[in-house]
């Protein structure tokens, strides 16, 4: 089932010399178009989704809802410090994601919400807390925390923690892909508030002056900390910012994972053929900024509204509606998720703290500075 299609038309006036047009007085007219997957549209025979990938998606996004839960309950307990932002509502990126990559040879990097994601590539809850509690066997040794979740098997490339720094290095991961030439691509998730560094925009022309295989997705959650994308955008339709650099645009709805996954699986198809692109993916969190913001700044019938959307609830709604699965199958994968976090805490607070002479490992001091080679 093809995307529908929306048209935006676009108006530029000629260049002009001391005033006088230097080819017409017309004005030329741009018509520009982007691709729109909007919810409701796919089912997962589009997608090429079996029965038993639907119950492992839904099992996924339950997941990461219940370790985000968990996790903000031991930060309450002061089992984990310092900064924790939580992926509550926007479980349907990371799973719907997830199913259009080659995991293990396509390599995906994020900004400091990342807990969700790397649940979604397959790093298990017991590693993932681990890192939160800042213990030894957490995925970066304990040594990274919240924003810094890291898994060279899996080619998840962080988790990092200052805004917008880490979409150039997506483009060199992309580039390594290309020059490597095995197959590879890169996909890069930012916030909304990102676009507006100027990383964003030096990376996304530089990915089109080479051909990169890399795929740009906005995670757009509608508040950049706490300033709504209306206004902070002169323009909130930000999928738009590609165009000013030759490279496709499209939105997707990010509350309905099968919206996701096709328009993964098409941007995805392009990259391999050495096509970037841009990929805007409208969602909503249901938390803070951090656990430091209590979200003030929007109302509660907003944050009511936006939970009628929620992805989880849109997917169970589908498996029961279609019948492919039974109120209690679901019941059950919810308890034996909350099982496994609840496992993955005792794991964690049994872990050992990483010893002092740790904080020397990993820091590449030799003089001929060998680099990493993914």
């Amino acid at each position: 089932m093809a995307p529908m299609i929306d048209t935006l038309d676009a108006v530029t006036q000629p260049a002009s010399t001391n005033g006088q047009s230097s080819v017409s007085a017309d004005s030329i007219k741009v018509s520009l178009s982007f691709s729109h997957y909007p919810g409701g549209r796919f089912a997962h025979v589009d997608l090429g989704l079996s029965v038993a990938d639907l119950e492992e998606m839904y099992r996924n996004m339950l997941l990461q809802r219940r370790f985000e839960e968990r996790s903000a309950q031991m930060y309450g307990k002061q089992k984990i410090a310092g900064f924790l932002h939580l992926y509550i509502g926007q479980e349907a990126i990371s799973t719907g994601s997830a199913y259009a990559l080659e995991l293990g040879v396509d390599s995906v990097i994020t900004a400091y919400r990342d807990h969700g994601l790397a649940l979604a590539l397959g790093m298990s809850s017991n590693e993932c807390m681990a890192e939160l509690f800042g213990r030894q066997d957490g995925c970066s040794k304990g040594k990274g925390g919240s924003m810094h979740f890291f898994s060279r098997e899996k080619r998840f490339f962080g988790g990092h923690g200052i805004v917008g720094a880490h979409i150039p290095v997506a483009a060199g991961i992309a580039f390594a892909h290309k020059y490597k030439g095995d197959g590879g691509v890169c996909v890069c998730y930012l916030g909304d508030g990102a676009v507006w560094q100027g990383a964003f925009h030096e990376a996304l022309n530089l990915a089109s002056l080479y051909e990169l295989p890399v795929i740009f997705v906005i995670e757009n959650n509608q508040y950049a900390m706490g300033t709504s994308v209306d206004r902070s955008a002169a323009d909130p339709n930000l999928f738009k910012q590609g165009a000013s650099y030759a490279m496709p645009g499209a939105l997707a709805d990010g509350m309905d994972v099968f919206s996701v996954c096709r328009a993964m699986q098409d941007h995805v198809a392009m990259a391999r053929e050495g096509h970037p692109s841009l990929l805007e993916i409208r969602t909503y969190r249901y938390r803070g900024h951090s656990m430091s913001d209590p979200g003030k700044y929007r109302t509660k019938a907003e944050l009511d509204s936006h939970k009628n959307e929620d992805p989880i609830l849109r997917l169970k709604s589908y498996l029961l509606e279609q019948e492919l699965f039974a109120i209690e199958t679901l019941d059950v994968i919810d308890e034996e998720v909350k099982t496994e976090v609840l496992e993955s805490v005792e794991f964690a607070d049994n872990s050992p703290l990483p010893p002092l002479e740790a904080i020397y490992d990993d820091v590449y001091t030799q003089q001929d500075f060998p680099f990493l080679l993914i």
